[in-house]
């Protein structure tokens, strides 16, 4: 079953509407409600609200028992501002859907236009829409919601598109697709002093110094592999900008990265133990906390198989991805599940601005694509 153009049509149009009203992670409460409102008059068999906080599930149910086949989704855009250009460019001030969040979204939608025509043979295919990606909080809040085990799939996919490859072409690969990562904030407290004499207080200058040579230095890059680590400093600050007050605190955000999630505990660990140490030295308090929190992301060489069928089935050309992606994304979780999960890279033209740059904007030559590598996929396992 293929897309009519008049549904083609109006899911640009909804994707132009989710572009215009972007919303951040965690406040997608409106992009949530549009999204509910296209399902809604698609008449699944279920629609799931308020999952791990704005995300939602459309479920439609086989005749027969068999397998939960998730595809997944994300609302959440970016709080980066948006270049002047589209037609449809944001209308919320320092938000945009830089991503292609938008554009997902609307693929999933147009899966649930053919789902409406002809349900599955057997199981069930559930629509997840998932909130806060971005953050990395939203599948993990997803999971722990209790009305997602009702929904616990066998096999879960998603796609992400990707500037740089050739358009509406794929790329996947068993094994590492992305990275873990995580946000790790240290707050270092001494006491100010009059600039005039700064003996008299304790200021955190040596030991902040000191910190961002050695942390990086635990995470050196080099090559995606087993081994690989990449510490990276984001922020940091000194003080309050003014020219009357040694400082007595200081702030340093750095994102740790490994290939898996076992590396990730130990280079946190090991990152722990150092700003620690550091803060002891020099006689400081410490306060450490974590952000962003992403899972590593490996695709199951089952599902991958599902795909590499599906994208055949729908026509669309594919070769293995060139290697995991030092990115992180949230989609990973799902394995958690017990699912067999994997995602595929749909190629959003060579000369696409990059993903979160201000200048990017959806393709939607892809969605009829994506669209149809996920109707094949429910269509191999579910009939």
């Amino acid at each position: 079953m293929d897309l009519t153009p008049d549904v083609l049509t109006a899911l640009v149009d909804l994707r132009h509407d989710l572009h215009r009203h972007p919303e951040v992670s965690g406040a997608e409460a409106e992009t949530a409600r549009r999204v509910r409102r296209a399902l809604a008059a698609l008449a699944p068999d279920q629609i799931v609200t308020g999952l791990g906080g704005h995300g939602l599930a459309a479920v439609f149910n086989g005749a027969a028992s068999g397998p939960t086949v998730m595809l997944r989704a994300e609302l959440d855009a970016l709080p980066i501002p948006e270049a002047p250009g589209p037609a449809h460019v944001s209308q919320v001030p320092g938000v945009a859907h830089l991503c292609g969040h938008d554009g997902h979204a609307v693929i999933l939608i147009g899966v649930a236009h053919l789902l409406s025509q002809r349900r599955p043979a057997k199981g069930r295919a559930v629509l997840m829409f998932q909130p806060a990606e971005e953050d990395g909080s939203g599948a993990a809040a997803v999971l722990a919601d209790p009305a997602f085990a009702a929904l616990r799939p066998d096999w879960a996919f998603a796609l992400h598109n990707m500037p740089g490859l050739p358009l509406g072409q794929a790329r996947v690969s068993a094994g590492p697709a992305n990275c873990a990562s995580v946000g790790l904030r240290l707050q270092l407290q001494g006491r100010t002093a009059h600039a005039a004499t700064p003996d008299t207080g304790l200021s955190p200058q040596a030991a902040l110094f000191a910190l961002i040579p050695a942390l990086s230095a635990l995470g050196p890059g080099g090559a995606l592999g087993p081994d690989f680590r990449l510490v990276t400093v984001t922020h940091a600050r000194l003080g309050t900008p003014t020219f009357g007050i040694a400082p007595g605190e200081a702030e340093l955000w750095v994102t740790l990265r490994s290939l898996g999630d076992a590396p990730m505990r130990e280079l946190k660990a090991r990152a722990c133990a150092l700003s620690e140490e550091m803060a002891l030295r020099h006689g400081l308090s410490l306060r450490l906390s974590w952000h962003d929190d992403f899972a590593a992301c490996h695709n199951d060489p089952q599902a991958v198989t599902q795909i590499e069928a599906a994208l055949a089935q729908a026509g669309v050309p594919y070769t293995p991805a060139e290697g995991p992606m030092r990115a992180s994304e949230d989609f990973g979780r799902f394995a958690q599940t017990g699912a067999r999960s994997a995602m595929f890279l749909l190629g959003a033209g060579e000369e696409s601005p990059a993903l979160h740059d201000p200048a990017y904007d959806f393709p939607e030559a892809l969605i009829a694509p994506g669209v149809s590598v996920f109707a094949a996929l429910l269509q191999k396992l579910l009939g």
